[in-house]
């Protein structure tokens, strides 16, 4: 080897990497695009180019001299395959499936979540124009650009990964790029109560709560769990219905045969263009939807949401960010007068009241477990127009860890008798009958 070469190991990617001087690596580099076409790279499946790549590294060795043995070559054709035409340095994390998100707090720091925890990685960038470059070529794939005057992006990777990028101005620490992983496990309700993430009761209850068409607000934290929650739902929905989901970035993944996927789309280099979750919702209405899943409910779109709930689309499912199920609700209100400007607090506390049957509030503890630690029914109130009864909660003590359902029997009656589930119903909540 080389006084210039010497191996070393990348933690927590499961690849080894070499360190060559940089000069050298600049070199190499320069040779390799000048004998294999970035654009035309583009174009090739990946054994094609990094066959190419070998070849051309090969004679590269050759011409300049070099002593670099078969493994450090194939470590080179790899990093700079990933340069071309993948994710760069932090490809090897992308392939690492115990890994959901990716954090790039500019050249020198990124991150990774895994099993619910952060940790750092030896991951690095060249320099700042390695990582620009990384971040123009994600924009690009969804028609956007990333610059001074464009300084933030969300796209999706063609695995239907979410990515956010932002950068200078607004960005001090350089260019940062996040991205939450596309995983193809879909993890059912009986998983989650095998992990600890709820118990048997509760996840019959939100079982009979699917099949009952009962409408479901999933809220909690950033990476609490909520669309694997979501996900886990869905699984409950008949397979003749039509069901319509409506996504900024798709994570759903409905294995029923009457499945819609609506995508938002957001403004073109020119300012043009944006189509919003409210243009989704309001256009799905005329679809003749059985059901309506919004992944993430964010903004105006709230009321057009909730009063589908109320026409006629039972069974619909959404999710929220906030903390507690009290949260969600006041969280809800404020999205609500953004849609409905002449409504008055007392209507829109009405609606949510009427088109809401349950709140599940998920969250992520500091262990990196995630858990269902609520399940409250959503009813009308004489003081407060609407408000949350606890019917499953969460308990955290000292010693002890446990789920508890309360003596509180939800108003869901006839929902279920419709659906054939009265006996379910009356096992369930014998205790409070």
């Amino acid at each position: 080897m080389s006084k210039n070469v010497q191996s070393s190991l990348i933690v927590g990617t499961g690849y080894s990497r070499i360190n060559l001087d940089k000069d050298l690596y600049q070199r190499l580099r320069t040779y390799v695009l000048d004998h294999v076409n970035p654009e035309a790279a583009l174009s090739m499946n990946l054994d094609s180019l990094k066959a190419a790549l070998s070849e051309v590294i090969a004679q590269a060795v050759v011409n300049f001299n070099l002593f670099l043995n078969g493994f450090e070559q194939r470590v080179l054709v790899r990093e700079i395959a990933d340069d071309m035409v993948r994710l760069g340095p932090i490809q090897p994390l992308m392939d690492n499936p115990e890994i959901s998100d990716i954090l790039v707090n500019g050249v020198d720091q990124v991150l990774i979540e895994r099993h619910g925890l952060l940790e750092p990685t030896n991951v690095r960038f060249r320099d700042a124009n390695h990582l620009m470059n990384l971040a123009q070529r994600i924009a690009n794939t969804v028609g956007r650009r990333i610059d001074e005057s464009s300084p933030m992006v969300d796209a999706r990777l063609k695995d239907g990964s979410r990515v956010n990028i932002i950068a200078p101005p607004l960005s001090l620490s350089g260019v940062c790029i996040s991205i939450r992983k596309f995983t193809e496990e879909i993890i059912d309700l009986d998983q989650m109560v095998e992990n600890g993430c709820l118990d048997a009761k509760m996840a019959d209850f939100l079982k009979m709560a699917c099949r009952a068409r009962l409408n479901i607000l999933i809220s909690g934290g950033t990476g609490a769990g909520k669309t694997t929650l979501l996900n886990a739902l869905s699984q409950f929905i008949g397979r003749d219905e039509r069901v319509i989901t409506i996504e900024d970035a798709a994570e759903l993944r409905l294995d029923q045969p009457y499945v819609v996927k609506l995508e938002t789309r957001s403004a073109n280099v020119e300012g043009t263009g944006e189509v919003t979750q409210r243009d989704l919702v309001r256009n799905c209405l005329r679809m003749r939807p059985d059901r309506i899943i919004v992944g993430e409910v964010r903004g105006a779109e709230a009321l057009d949401m909730l009063q589908a709930m109320n026409t006629g689309h039972d069974g619909s499912f959404s999710t929220v960010h906030a903390n507690t199920p009290s949260d969600a609700l006041i969280r809800m209100e404020n999205m609500l007068n953004m849609g409905a400007t002449y409504m008055s607090s007392e209507l829109v506390r009405r609606l949510l009241a009427s088109a809401l049957d349950l709140i599940v509030q998920i969250e992520r503890d500091s262990t990196g477990a995630r858990r269902v630690v609520q399940i409250c029914e959503v009813v009308p109130s004489v003081a407060h127009g609407v408000e949350c009864l606890d019917l499953f909660y969460f308990h955290r003590d000292i010693d002890q860890l446990q789920f508890i359902q309360t003596d509180h029997r939800p108003s869901f009656d006839q929902k279920v008798v419709a659906y054939g589930l009265y006996d379910k119903y009356q096992e369930l909540f014998s205790v409070a009958s």
